[in-house]
């Protein structure tokens, strides 16, 4: 989706007032009634039934929760001024960037969402950085800081996230190899606390919060704006597919490339083939401007049974999938997406014993499995496996016709295969369908938790911020 101007949202019947004996919003004062009047704001509250509903809705299809009220800001302030009303009436927050999550984890029910689309706002573009606003698209970020002849170093696969709902996260993508998490590339962060206080943070200033927002999963502050490192960047790429008959095949040759970092970026792939089976590809990349790269010194030592070379412009290799994530979105399909971090250790043995139950469709026609370098990883709010090694194993699955009780089975799916991961010492990139209770979240953050639990309890003491995720019941 397009970003998208304050002007776009002043069609809805904006809020004026909070009944807090109903909690209801009105969009009139009534006379002689406890009603309280909304503090004056820059964007508006409104309550209409269209932005309720796409707010109770991600790009997963499968939570439904209708909060009260849609915020959209036209100004940092809105957001301060929405999260101290929100800590003073006993109501929840959550923000809502483009949507991307797949469980309701950017959902409030009868809370308050705010929609980070009308704050997106590229400020400044420098040789090593850029200042955006947290509503901003990598896609904008990207296509404006390549003008400069610079880019983030890591990307992740679909630019359409906002900055602010991938820096909750982490930001994995096929540079992590060299380069960590987005998180691990940021430099500087505006947030307000869950108890409504605007702080600028980074690893110089306020450095606890900066180190809790990041990866944070939205419990401890919202990220209104955010500095994020860049570096040159090429002009093009040149992409390698190597094609593996087994899938140990493929593990062993990423980390041979993993070890000697040859590529500048790193993936790959089950891909479905004719006889309902999978083949195993290495995606790899070379990025290059004037000399182009050399094919035998890449390949050396590969072994692949196929392979596919073709040079594409960098920004067109970073943006490949745009269209394609825009179109399955359009069609409304269950998502019961799976990401996992599996030590590399446990990563052969339980790919193989998946792929003995897997089908394409059970994977949604879209499954990676690719290695990081965990000594990159330096968020202490991102859990990754403990080794040198660990691979992000993501099943994209969609529900193609929609069935809920097709989908329902591939979260038990998901549960289950967790569950083997977690045995495992793995852990989970926390975009999934899955079924948590706050134990399952305490054993996922593990000797971390009671930190964690503080950081909530100082920086979001009336647990007002992304009920959506669970973590705390």
């Amino acid at each position: 989706m397009a970003q998208l101007d304050r002007r776009t949202f002043l069609a809805g019947a904006a809020v004026v007032a909070f009944d807090p004996a109903t909690s209801r919003w009105l969009t009139t004062l009534p006379e002689n009634t406890g009603a309280i009047r909304i503090p004056h704001l820059d964007g508006e509250l409104v309550t209409d039934e269209a932005s309720l509903t796409e707010a109770a809705t991600d790009y997963g299809h499968l939570a439904h929760r209708l909060p009260r009220a849609v915020l959209r800001p036209g100004s940092v302030d809105d957001v301060v001024t929405v999260v101290r009303f929100a800590n003073e009436h006993g109501l929840t927050v959550a923000v809502r960037g483009q949507g991307h999550s797949t469980y309701g984890q950017a959902q409030a029910d009868g809370g308050v969402v705010i929609d980070s689309r009308t704050l997106a706002t590229i400020h400044e573009i420098t040789p090593d950085h850029a200042v955006v606003d947290a509503g901003v698209q990598w896609l904008d970020l990207v296509r404006t800081a390549l003008a400069d002849g610079v880019a983030p170093p890591v990307s992740t696969d679909y630019l359409g996230l906002s900055v602010g709902g991938t820096l909750s996260v982490g930001g994995i993508g096929g540079a992590s190899q060299h380069f960590g998490l987005l998180v691990d590339n940021t430099l500087e962060l505006d947030v307000v606390t869950g108890d409504g206080r605007l702080v600028t943070c980074s690893a110089d200033a306020e450095r606890d919060l900066f180190e809790a927002v990041l990866g944070g999963l939205g419990q401890f502050a919202v990220i209104v704006r955010a500095t994020v490192g860049l570096r040159l960047a090429p002009t093009s790429a040149r992409v390698y597919t190597l094609t593996y008959p087994q899938v140990t095949d493929l593990t062993a040759a990423q980390r041979t490339v993993l070890a000697d970092g040859r590529f500048d970026y790193l993936e790959g792939q089950f891909v479905p083939t004719d006889d309902d089976d999978f083949a195993f590809v290495l995606e790899a990349g070379a990025w290059f401007t004037t000399e182009p790269p050399d094919d035998d010194t890449l390949l050396a030592g590969l072994t692949p049974s196929g392979i596919d070379v073709v040079d594409v412009p960098y920004f067109e290799w970073l943006n490949r999938i745009y269209e394609t994530v825009e179109q399955i979105e359009a069609l409304r399909l269950p998502g019961p997406w799976l990401n996992l971090l599996v030590p590399d250790s446990a990563t052969d043995e339980i790919v193989t014993e998946l792929l003995t139950t897997l089908t394409p469709a059970d994977a949604g026609g879209v499954a990676l499995l690719y290695p990081t370098d965990r000594t990159l990883i330096t968020r202490p709010q991102v859990m990754v496996p403990e080794g040198p090694v660990f691979f992000l194993l993501a099943l994209l699955r969609a529900v193609s016709p929609p069935d809920d009780a097709e989908a329902e089975r591939l979260i038990a799916a998901n549960d289950a295969l967790y569950a083997r991961v977690r045995a495992a010492g793995g852990t989970q990139y926390p975009v999934n369908a899955l079924h948590l209770s706050t134990a399952d979240w305490r054993a996922h953050y593990g000797d971390r938790w009671p930190l964690v639990r503080q950081a909530k309890d100082r920086y979001d003491p009336r647990r007002v911020l992304t009920p959506g995720q669970g973590i705390f019941g």
